[in-house]
C-alpha cells in the first residue's frame, strides 16, 4: 500500500484538524507520516463495539482503543441507560478495571462522561477483578456496569465491556441497542463530559473501597462447601502456590482462600504486583503451561500440593497438579471444570442440599465430559454459545422463572461460576473451590489427577484440544470470513476416518440461540470439531473433542483429527 484510502485520508485529517483533540495524540499521528500500512491500519474502520464491547490495540486513531474511543463508546452507552432508565433517582454505573496501561485514565474518561449525562458513576479506587465488577453492578442496585480490561491479551492491548443491571454482559439484543447508539455519535462533537471537580461536586463521581471488597469476599466466600473442614484441618497442611500473573487477583484470592481456612498460600513473588507489561510472561494467560513457569519452579522448592493462576482480570483461572509420576501437569478448562462439577454436586448430594431442579450450563464447545458428570447427579445440562454472557443469562431466566436452581456454569477457556452472586466467571470463586476440592481429597488419599483419572473411568477417556491462528488487521479479517465460507460451502463428508454425520451452522440460530458465525461438525465416532472466529482477538478457533477407549487411543483420536482439519483451514489440502 502506497497511500491511504479516501475514508482513512479523510478521518486522519479530522483528527489531526480537530480542536478537541490533545496534542500529544496529533503527534502520536504525525510522527507516523511516513507508515501509510500503519495508519491505514488505525483509520480504515472504527473500533468495531461487538457484543463484548471494545477491544483493541492502545493508540491514536479510530480503529484503536484511547479516550476519544472510550468516550465515544461511553456516550452511546449512555445513552441505551437514560433510554431504559424510568424509575425514581439517578440511574448508575459502577466501574472497574485491571492493571493494563491507560486503565485508570479510561476508567475516568468513562466516568466523566456517564457524569455529563446525569448518570451516576461509582469507581474502585484501584484495580479490581471483573466478576467483582459483576457482583458490585448487582450488590449495589446499579443500571449497568463497565470494566476496563483486555482479559488476557498481550499488553499492547485493552479494552472495556459493559454490562447491564443483572451484572452480565450484554446479549446480542442489548448490544445491538448500543452499537446502534454509538453510530449515532460523533467521536469528538458528540460526546459529553464534565470535569472531575464537577463530577464530585454534582453528586455524580463515588468511591468505592473496603467495605464493598468485603462484602465481594464474605459472598464468595459462602459458596465454601467444606470452610469448617478447611479451617479446622484440611487448610493447615495443603500447600499453595499462587500467581495473579501482575493482575487484579492478588488481593481478592489470597482473602478468600484465607477467609476459608488456607493457612499456607505462598505467592509467587515476581508476579504478585501489577505490572501493565506482563514482563515475567509471554502472555499473561493461565491456559498456556509458560505462564506457570515460575509457580511451577516454586511449587518444586515447597513440595506444594496445588498451583493456580489467574489471568489480568481474574475472571479466567488454571490449575496445575501432580500426576501420578510426582510431575506437575496443566489441567485443561474442561478437565479443572468436570472435576469442579464433581466435587461440587457430590457434596452438596452427601450434605443434602442437592436440588432436585439443578441445573449446569455450558458452551457449545465446551467438553461433555462436564455435561456426564452433571448428568449423573440429576442436574439438566444446558448448553449456550460461547461467552459467559449466554451462561449468565440462563442463570437470570432460572432465577425469574423458578424451573431450574443454577448450579454451576463454565466455559473451555477457563471461566467458571458457582454460587448466583454474579453473571460473570468468577477466578476467585474458582480458585477457592478448586482448592478446596484438592484438600479434601488429600485427605482421602487422592490428588485431583487421581479423582479426574477415576471420573475417566467412570465417564469416558474425554479429550479435546484448540487450536488457533493470529490474522491481524484489515487482511486477516477478510482470511477468517474466507476460511468460514469455504467450510460452509464444502462440509466435509468424512474426516479422520470417521464420517460426518451433522453439520451445525449457528449462523442460522439453531436451539432458539442467537445467530452466530459458528460451525460444528458431528462425527459417527461420538467426535466433533468446531471453527469459530474469536469475539475478542484477531483469531479463528478450531475446537476438537473425542472420546476414546484409554487415555492413549483419546490422544492419538485428537492428534489425528486435529492435523487434518487444520491442514485445510491452512490451506494444505
Amino acid at each position: 500500500m502506497t497511500q491511504l484510502s479516501p475514508k482513512s485520508a479523510e478521518t486522519l485529517s479530522r483528527w489531526l484538524e480537530d480542536s478537541s483533540v490533545d496534542e500529544s495524540t496529533k503527534a502520536e499521528l504525525r510522527a507516523l507520516e511516513n507508515e501509510p500500512q500503519e495508519l491505514e491500519e488505525r483509520f480504515y474502520r472504527d473500533l468495531e463495539f461487538g457484543t463484548g464491547g471494545l477491544r483493541g490495540v492502545i493508540g491514536a486513531g479510530s480503529n484503536r482503543i484511547n479516550r476519544y474511543t472510550v468516550g465515544r463508546a461511553t456516550q452511546g452507552f449512555a445513552n441505551f441507560i437514560l433510554e431504559k432508565h424510568t424509575g425514581e433517582g439517578r440511574p448508575s454505573v459502577v466501574i472497574a478495571h485491571d492493571s493494563r496501561r491507560f486503565s485508570p485514565e479510561f476508567t475516568l474518561e468513562a466516568a466523566l462522561v456517564l457524569a455529563a449525562n446525569g448518570i451516576e458513576a461509582h469507581l474502585f479506587t484501584s484495580l479490581r477483578s471483573t466478576p467483582q465488577l459483576s457482583f458490585s453492578v448487582r450488590h449495589l442496585k446499579a443500571t449497568g456496569g463497565i470494566v476496563i480490561t483486555a482479559s488476557h491479551n498481550p499488553p499492547e492491548y485493552n479494552g472495556y465491556k459493559v454490562y447491564n443491571s443483572e451484572g452480565g454482559q450484554l446479549v446480542p439484543h442489548e448490544a445491538e441497542k448500543v452499537i446502534s447508539y454509538i453510530l449515532e455519535v460523533d467521536t469528538f462533537d458528540g460526546v459529553k463530559r464534565i470535569s472531575q471537580e464537577e463530577a464530585e461536586a454534582q453528586g455524580l463521581l463515588h468511591w468505592l473501597g473496603e467495605k464493598d471488597d468485603e462484602a465481594f469476599t464474605d459472598t464468595v466466600a459462602a459458596v465454601s462447601l467444606a470452610s469448617e473442614e478447611i479451617a479446622s484441618t484440611l487448610g493447615k497442611d495443603f500447600k499453595i502456590v499462587y500467581t495473579p500473573l501482575h493482575g487484579t487477583g492478588n488481593l481478592p484470592v489470597r482473602r478468600v482462600l484465607e477467609r476459608i481456612g488456607f493457612t499456607q498460600v505462598h505467592v509467587v513473588p515476581e508476579q504478585e504486583q501489577p505490572d501493565s507489561e506482563f514482563s515475567t510472561v509471554k502472555s499473561p494467560n493461565p491456559e498456556e503451561r509458560e505462564a506457570f513457569t515460575l509457580a511451577i519452579k516454586l511449587g518444586e522448592e515447597l513440595n506444594a500440593d496445588l498451583l493456580i493462576g489467574t489471568d489480568p482480570d481474574a475472571d479466567r483461572m488454571g490449575a496445575v497438579v501432580r500426576n501420578n509420576e510426582g510431575k506437575f501437569v496443566v489441567l485443561s478448562g474442561n478437565q479443572s471444570g468436570a472435576l469442579m462439577i464433581h466435587y461440587y454436586l457430590s457434596r452438596l448430594q452427601e450434605q443434602g442440599k442437592l436440588p432436585s431442579n439443578g441445573a449446569v450450563v455450558k458452551t457449545i464447545v465446551t467438553s461433555e465430559m462436564g455435561a456426564a458428570v452433571a448428568s449423573h447427579y440429576g442436574a439438566t445440562v444446558f448448553n449456550t454459545l460461547t461467552g459467559f454472557k449466554y451462561i449468565g443469562e440462563k442463570m437470570t431466566q432460572f432465577e425469574q422463572s423458578g424451573d431450574y436452581t443454577y448450579l454451576f456454569g463454565y466455559e473451555e477457556s477457563y471461566g467458571y461460576l458457582a454460587g448466583n452472586y454474579a453473571r460473570d466467571k468468577d477466578a476467585v470463586l474458582a480458585a477457592m473451590l478448586i482448592a478446596e476440592a484438592g484438600a479434601y481429597y488429600k485427605a482421602q488419599g487422592k490428588t485431583l489427577y487421581d479423582v479426574l483419572q477415576e471420573l475417566y473411568e467412570q465417564f469416558g477417556y474425554f479429550l479435546e484440544s484448540l487450536e488457533s491462528r493470529t490474522l491481524k488487521g484489515k487482511d486477516g479479517v477478510a482470511q477468517i470470513q474466507g476460511i468460514m465460507n469455504d467450510w460452509r460451502t464444502n462440509a466435509p463428508q468424512e474426516i479422520a476416518g470417521s464420517a460426518v454425520t451433522e453439520v451445525l451452522d449457528y449462523s442460522l440460530g439453531l436451539n432458539g440461540l442467537p445467530k452466530e458465525n459458528v460451525l460444528k461438525y458431528l462425527l459417527a465416532d461420538g467426535s466433533w470439531f468446531c471453527l469459530r472466529p474469536s469475539g475478542t482477538e484477531p483469531k479463528i478457533k478450531v475446537y476438537f473433542a473425542v472420546v476414546g477407549e484409554s487415555l492413549q487411543n483419546a490422544k492419538d483420536k485428537v492428534a489425528t483429527l486435529s492435523k487434518q482439519v487444520m491442514a485445510r483451514v491452512d490451506g494444505e489440502q
